[in-house]
């Protein structure tokens, strides 16, 4: 079937890669339906997103529908991300949004609503079938196959991902030729629900701060913290009350002191362990098991592989092997700094094929 009789609903965010992703779909015959997902929002921003889209479909000359699933999200995002900050990991609501809602409700909504595909704004590539493959997007400062590690092949086969093959300013480009509403548009940052608002500050509304030690990795006691749950392995801004200056101005050992980073945290004894310099051997670590793990073709890999443990991170060569517990287990060959549990680490083959990824546990 040629795509001018195949229907694609298409997620528009309000932003400029998804506002383009409609319009090539478009250009390339397909029957294009356009819709933004209202979900949970706390500083207003949702509202002026739905608006920018409806906009822009206007200006592509789509149909334009907003679907509220923003219970669903408060239930399979926030609450979620809630828990895993209450139980002492720092969980990925990005990958768990596109699991439940882009590529769960949206997709199933979608399809019984009449579509062959949806599509997204996601930098990402994806091969033919028969066996779908996901690979690394075009533009390696824009790649967003890590969020995407819980896909299956059933999903897969409904997902258009238009924007892959093309670069951030490519993408820019094509808005403002078709002049776009959006073509100027800021990417967002952090957390999408969050806005403006701290992850921090909107934690405490769940999570009863409680004082505990700030400890060095040598078990030196430097000061007080709010809640173990507050802070995330690696992180260098430590809100906390120091025995010290933390600025290091003045004269004395205080002014001596290296930056301090998160290497380790207790929430059932309430301490925060920091490491006093980036060198630290307590922030690295040479290997790391994985739960819930996913595999893009449907079947176990094993063997040599690339790994990122966060967002951006350059490809690190490992090893997966499937442990005896039923977990999988990755061997790297350098130790990797700032491994949080919670986090998701993604494998991949040696040409940028996106082969899975789990939970680290």
């Amino acid at each position: 079937m040629s795509s001018s009789h195949k229907t694609v609903f298409v997620g528009m965010s309000g932003g400029v890669d998804s506002s383009v992703a409609a319009l090539l779909l478009k250009e390339q015959g397909y029957d294009v339906v356009g819709v933004f997902m209202r979900s949970y929002n706390i500083d207003g921003c949702a509202e002026r997103d739905a608006e920018d889209a409806r906009r822009v479909a206007g200006e592509i000359g789509i149909p334009f529908y907003v679907w509220d699933f923003e219970e669903e999200y408060k239930r399979r995002v926030v609450q979620y991300m809630i828990d895993g900050y209450r139980a002492g990991i720092t969980p990925n609501p990005d990958v768990m949004c596109n699991r439940e809602i882009k590529f769960g409700l949206f997709l199933e909504k979608a399809l019984a609503s009449g579509a062959e595909n949806v599509a997204t704004g996601h930098y990402v590539r994806i091969s033919p079938a028969p066996l779908l493959k996901l690979y690394e997007a075009a533009d390696p400062n824009k790649d967003q196959s890590y969020f995407l590690w819980t896909l299956t092949q059933r999903q897969l086969a409904h997902c258009l991902f238009p924007v892959g093959d093309h670069t951030k300013p490519e993408i820019r480009a094509i808005a403002r030729a078709a002049g776009l509403a959006t073509a100027e548009k800021k990417d967002s940052q952090g957390i999408c629900f969050l806005g403006k608002f701290s992850l921090e500050d909107f934690l405490k509304e769940y999570i009863p701060e409680h004082r505990g030690a700030l400890v060095t990795t040598r078990g030196e006691k430097i000061g007080e913290h709010s809640g173990a749950e507050f802070y995330t392995i690696g992180q260098r801004h430590i809100d906390a009350d120091f025995a010290f200056p933390k600025t290091g101005r003045g004269s004395g050992r205080a002014a001596r002191r290296k930056p301090f980073y998160v290497a380790a945290k207790d929430t059932a004894t309430n301490t925060v362990v920091v490491a006093e310099g980036s060198d630290d051997e307590a922030l690295y670590r040479k290997t790391v098991s994985l739960v819930q793990a996913n595999f893009i073709g449907g079947d176990p890999v094993s063997g040599p592989v690339r790994v990122r443990v966060r967002y951006r991170q350059p490809l690190s060569d490992a090893t997966l092997s499937n442990r005896d517990d039923g977990r999988w287990q990755i061997s790297f060959s350098a130790p990797q700094k700032f491994v949080a549990e919670g986090q998701s680490a993604v494998f991949y083959s040696a040409d940028g094929e996106m082969l899975g990824g789990g939970v680290i546990a």
